[in-house]
């Protein structure tokens, strides 16, 4: 699903928002035991095998398709970008929708009934972390992300269906967001090599 980008956040009734989790979107194949995240362009990410495997592991009875982000966490539970590049343990695969579950197709429902089956499916904290939301206020919460030098926020059509071609999701980024320096640089293969 793209995101759209917006540059101040609003509040509507009509509307949900989270939290931007700073790290690598995926989708999360969950077969009965086994598991594979996929990119946005299609790709096998291979390079987070433990993460896979967890996924697997904790989710054997259930087959589904759920949509999120891959984020390593710091100390105080924010994202830390960078350690996720270095593929840096634990990785988590936090979920904000479920596409479909046990032989049932959601990307027709709407996202609020979507999230309340992935609610039920994501009990426990462990290697997949179910993506929260609020209603109506995005304000609010853009206030709390930015003072908490997170990424921004993603506002989402409540009664919106997953399709990718007439997308309802719109990201607001944190324009003070300490994480984004100097990313540009990296992306554009100006920057060859971190620091340890």
């Amino acid at each position: 699903m793209p995101l759209a980008r917006l540059r101040a956040p609003f509040n509507h009734p009509a509307w949900i928002f989270e939290p931007k989790l700073d790290g690598f979107r995926a989708l999360a194949y969950i077969d009965g035991g086994s598991a594979r995240l996929v990119s946005r362009k299609g790709n096998t990410l291979k390079s987070f095998p433990e993460l896979t495997r967890a996924l697997a592991t904790s989710l054997p009875a259930v087959t589904a398709i759920l949509a999120g982000e891959i984020v390593r966490l710091g100390p105080d539970g924010k994202p830390l970008f960078y350690e996720l590049m270095r593929r840096r343990a634990p990785q988590h695969f936090y979920a904000f929708d479920l596409l479909w579950i046990n032989g049932v197709d959601l990307r027709a429902s709407p996202l609020l009934e979507r999230k309340r089956r992935l609610r039920k499916l994501i009990t426990v904290p462990g290697p997949a972390l179910y993506v929260d939301h609020i209603a109506t206020t995005g304000v609010d919460l853009f206030d709390v992300v930015c003072a908490s030098d997170m990424e921004g926020i993603v506002a989402k059509l409540a009664q919106g269906r997953y399709s990718p071609e007439e997308t309802s999701w719109v990201k607001i980024k944190n324009p003070w967001y300490s994480q984004a320096e100097g990313r540009a640089a990296f992306f554009d293969g100006r920057v060859y090599r971190m620091s340890a």
